[in-house]
This record gives structure tokens, C-alpha cells and sequence, in this order.
């Protein structure tokens, strides 16, 4: 079963194939699905290979050849390279999610990913230069998501480690100015640089806690920090 953009970008890839015999490059695919970044159609590409329905030319620049479309479609007729209506029909069996990237919303499949921006590098030990521009996306199970507005961050350090958090873990971060006593915060220190810590606030203080021993609490006053987001999920590649 294909998701909706995996059926948009293998119905584009079969129709430039069969109007052209090359077929459309990355950035065109982007334009096409309306996608921000190429990366997303890295995975969408690498997704249709691995479910057999196209195959990447070694050595050959935009290269991609169909093997087989999802059953009872109809397609356009063939050139080089498309597969023509007489060689297989299609029904379109999609998976639809009517969730926007970034509200959070949780589809009715929840096995279907959300596109975050991936905001760099974010240290869990000292801290690091204020949040950068968005520079790439990275694709989220939509189950660990709630509501709102998300992003994600690259941790950097290991001052996190005894919560579980490691040095190359993707942090998932729900927007937020306020969090409670305890919880995992991404902190901004004096407008300029950010850190992942726990907070806690007594009285006029605000404290920013490692959970590691090797690294020493930091103690502000309470303009100095500012509230960007809190942690509500991590992703790690083995």
C-alpha cells in the first residue's frame, strides 16, 4: 500500500516517462508535490524501490525506470519507459491523511508521517548559537505527535544521558513560551544561545538542569531565559 505522495511522485514519474523517456529531476518533483526540501523526496524514492514499483539506474543521472504500478490504475499511454494502461490497471489504494505538517494533528492512520523543520544542532551539554534558519525537514511517525505547532532539533552532548536523551538523537519539540517545574525545555539564555535542559524556577531564579553528573546546573535570572519549546518525543538511528 502506498501512501498519497508516494502515489503522486509514481504517477509523475510514469507520466514524464512516457511523454519524455527521462524522468523529471529532483527539484521537479519537489515543485510538483509541493514538498520544501529534496531530502522528502529521497525517502519517497527510496520507499517506492524498496516496495518494488521502480528501480534507480546505477551510474546514470536521473535514471529511474517503472517497473510496475499499483493495480487497476489507469495510466497514460506508453513512450520509453512508462507502462501503458494494457499492461496493468490501477485503483488507487492510498493512504490519506487530511493532517497538516506542522499543526501536530494526529491523522486518522497514525502510521502516516508528518514533515517537521529540522532546525540544526542543539547542545545537551553547554550551550550552543541561538536557533538557526531551517536548513532541512526530517519525517515523524504522527503518533508521537500531539497538537500544535512542532519543529526538530539535532542533540549535540551528553549532559542528558541519564533521561535517556544521546548525543545524534533527532529531539522533537512542541512550540511553547511556559512549561512546568521539571520538564524538558528547549532554553533560550540572553537572546542568544539554546539550550536542551530541564527547568526548574524558585522564587526569582531560574535553574537549567543536566541529567548528567559530570555537568553543573546553571542558575539565571529570569530575564535571561526565554521558553522555545518543550520535549515530547525522540528518534534515534541505530
Amino acid at each position: 500500500m502506498l501512501t498519497k505522495k508516494q502515489h503522486e511522485l509514481l504517477m509523475l514519474i510514469n507520466e514524464r516517462l512516457a511523454q519524455t523517456g527521462i524522468s523529471p529531476s529532483y527539484d521537479e518533483m519537489k515543485d510538483a508535490l509541493g514538498l520544501r526540501s529534496k531530502s522528502g523526496i529521497h525517502r519517497l524514492i527510496t520507499g517506492l524501490e524498496e516496495r518494488g514499483f521502480i528501480h534507480r539506474m546505477p551510474h546514470r543521472a536521473r535514471a529511474l525506470e517503472v517497473l510496475k504500478m499499483p493495480e487497476e490504475t489507469a495510466v497514460s499511454t506508453p513512450a520509453a519507459g512508462g507502462i501503458s494502461s494494457n499492461d496493468i490497471g490501477f485503483d488507487a489504494k492510498v493512504i490519506h491523511g487530511d493532517f497538516k505538517s506542522l499543526s501536530g494533528v494526529t491523522p486518522a492512520n497514525e502510521a502516516e508521517a508528518v514533515e517537521l523543520p529540522l532546525y540544526g544542532t542543539i547542545a545537551a551539554g553547554a550551550p550552543i548559537e541561538a536557533l538557526r534558519g531551517e536548513s532541512d525537514h526530517v519525517s515523524v511517525p504522527a503518533s508521537l505527535l500531539g497538537h500544535g505547532e512542532h519543529y526538530a532539533l539535532e542533540v549535540e552532548g551528553d549532559s542528558m544521558i541519564n533521561v535517556g536523551i544521546f548525543n545524534g538523537d533527532t529531539a522533537l519539540i512542541q512550540r511553547c513560551d511556559t512549561a512546568e517545574n521539571g520538564t524538558i525545555v528547549v532554553a533560550l539564555v540572553d537572546d542568544e544561545e539554546v539550550t536542551l535542559k530541564r527547568v526548574r524556577r524558585k522564587g526569582e531564579s531560574v535553574a537549567l538542569e543536566p541529567a548528567n553528573t559530570a555537568f553543573e546546573t546553571h542558575i539565571f535570572g529570569p530575564d535571561r531565559v526565554k521558553i522555545q519549546g518543550r520535549l515530547v518525543g525522540l528518534m534515534r538511528k541505530y
